[in-house]
């Protein structure tokens, strides 16, 4: 008889899905190794291989294929049904996990929400994975995800999180000395811009807006990057102009050493929203979580 358990069967599915070692012995709260011999141990047990390794892939065999298709809507029943039982205790335990792009994990609301949470609920061990690809929540294994609102799924429920966000055209001062400022969104063509590069691999395009009228600039640049520090550092050295939400410049508009631009051309829009699969039963822990979001957001509303 089979001595597999729960913990195996995250084992093999955070590998399929990640194709990577690595990635899903971040995502397990594991070392490499371990989750390495884990699997060598079930592939043992069961008695066929489920993963064909080379030193650059990790890709499933025919056989590993049959178990991770089969395996998934089960384990998920399995674990909603757990899920359910727990319900029935006073206070909720378990794990929630959260998937969220790097600017939301830097949002005051977000933040404020996971630390109210977790003093509430002690027994609730919240797991946070910051990445910038857009991924399936539901097939990733995720309990909700943070997004902008624009980029949340029609199938999913959202619940708005923290205040509206601008956007933030900023230069050096020095970059300034040197060039006139872009008094229109068209004028930057003609300026060096630090651009952003998508998970997706596009270059991503600056969206400006006023009076109703709307500007989607592909600006130029001697620099690409896909990592806020990185850009914004080029921008301080005088690089040239770069795009931003305002809150990871604005410390920096605040002390001079950046200068703001187009700010009339960026007014507020919906912000971050919490969202999660309207077809699934809630657990204890997701709910509790939703309540306390609630409770804050008509805390902030009030004040």
């Amino acid at each position: 008889m089979s001595r597999l358990a729960l913990r195996d069967f995250d084992a093999v599915l955070a590998v399929a899905r990640r194709g990577s070692f690595r990635q899903a012995a971040i995502d397990l709260g594991m070392s490499t190794t371990a989750l390495s011999h884990m699997i060598a141990r079930i592939e043992a047990e069961l008695g066929v291989r489920l993963f064909n390794r080379t030193t650059r892939s990790v890709a499933l065999t025919d056989a590993g294929r049959v178990f991770v298709d089969r395996l998934g809507p089960s384990l998920q029943d399995v674990r909603e049904t757990i899920e359910i039982v727990r319900e029935r205790r006073a206070t909720p335990t378990g794990t929630l996990r959260i998937n969220a792009p790097p600017f939301a994990a830097r949002s005051p609301a977000l933040t404020t929400l996971l630390l109210e949470y977790s003093r509430r609920y002690p027994d609730m061990h919240v797991d946070v994975v910051t990445e910038g690809q857009l991924r399936d929540i539901f097939a990733d294994g995720f309990d909700l995800g943070v997004r902008v609102a624009s980029l949340v799924p029609t199938d999913m429920i959202a619940l708005p999180l923290g205040e509206a966000q601008r956007f933030a055209a900023v230069a050096s001062p020095a970059y300034l000395a040197k060039r006139s400022r872009p008094l229109v969104p068209t004028d930057l063509p003609s300026h060096d811009c630090v651009r952003v590069r998508l998970p997706d691999g596009a270059l991503y395009r600056w969206r400006f807006e006023k009076g109703g009228d709307t500007a989607q600039i592909e600006v130029r640049g001697r620099m690409t990057f896909d990592e806020l520090n990185l850009s914004r550092a080029a921008v301080l050295a005088g690089f040239g102009i770069g795009f931003y939400f305002e809150q990871d410049v604005m410390a920096d508009i605040e002390d001079g050493t950046l200068v703001r631009l187009l700010e009339d051309w960026t007014p507020p829009f919906p912000g971050l929203c919490l969202y999660y699969p309207g077809r699934r039963h809630p657990s204890a822990g997701l709910a509790a979580f939703l309540s306390v979001a609630r409770e804050l957001a008509s805390t902030r509303a009030k004040s």
